[in-house]
């Protein structure tokens, strides 16, 4: 992948140990790109590189729960993000549902590509679209149409 590409890594707490272990299964891929992290997953993602001695380019917003989902988010609108991976907690209940609604939404409206499953993320690290300069993804079209 020769392009750099602003990558964020958000995770629930149950999921946080998946994503540290994705992350360092792809540190190579990934440290050659800048990552965007929510806090807490963030600070463990650093903290596994540093271990591996992997260097990597990783800017931590706040925490979920504290309004780092909004942030990245906010990040997708003003086109900030070019991916996405966001290892969700499905069995369990989150306080801040909300800002984990509007995280996925942004990138559903703003055509940015997010993993919710390491399966999905692997797929979409590894695509050879990031190195197509003349694939332009296009822009979703909301038209009604009527029957």
């Amino acid at each position: 992948m020769n392009k750099t590409l602003t990558i964020a890594l958000v995770a629930h707490d149950n999921r946080k140990a998946d994503l540290v272990e994705w992350a360092v299964h792809n540190a190579e891929l990934l440290s050659k790109h800048h990552l965007v992290c929510t806090g807490t997953t963030g600070s463990l993602i650093k903290k596994a590189f540093d271990e591996h001695g992997i260097k990597a380019d990783i800017t931590c917003m706040n925490s979920g729960p504290l309004g780092g989902d909004a942030e990245i988010a906010a990040m997708v609108v003003k086109h900030q993000i070019n991916l996405a991976v966001f290892l969700i907690d499905d069995l369990n209940p989150q306080p801040h549902e909300a800002d984990i609604q509007m995280l996925l939404r942004q990138c559903r409206v703003h055509n940015v590509p997010i993993a919710c499953n390491r399966y999905s993320a692997d797929l979409m690290i590894t695509s050879t679209l990031w190195d197509n300069d003349d694939y332009v993804p296009t822009e979703p079209k909301y038209v009604y149409f009527k029957r």
